[in-house]
């Protein structure tokens, strides 16, 4: 689960990083708001995917998807980006979830054969 969690929120924070320059120069939001808003969440998700080792962190990580489909407010299309990420994130954690559930299961069934 980690590791797919962690390959979402890292790509999430690319297209993040890319989406200032979109708020700045094609929808005319102010530099600190662009460079906050985008530049502050693309920090969050790496310093998240490499927090995963701590349940707390998957809390924030549901966050940053909230966080991710709010700057449509700004831009338009992260309504759509943001989703599309959403749905990322959460099918890599509801199936991670699925499958370390199925090893911890295979373990147990092997250790009682």
């Amino acid at each position: 689960m980690r590791g797919m969690c962690s390959a979402m929120l890292t790509l999430e924070a690319v297209i993040l990083a890319l989406a200032v320059p979109v708020m700045i120069s094609v929808e005319d939001v102010s530099k600190p708001v662009a460079l906050v808003s985008g530049l502050g969440l693309a920090l969050l998700c790496i310093l998240t995917a490499g927090a995963l080792r701590r349940p707390q962190a998957y809390v924030i990580g549901h966050a940053i998807q909230v966080g991710a489909i709010a700057l449509g407010f700004l831009v338009t299309v992260m309504f759509f980006v943001g989703a599309i990420f959403a749905a990322l994130w959460f099918g890599a954690y509801f199936v991670g979830r699925r499958i370390e559930e199925d090893k911890a299961r295979w373990a147990r069934e092997a250790g009682d054969a």
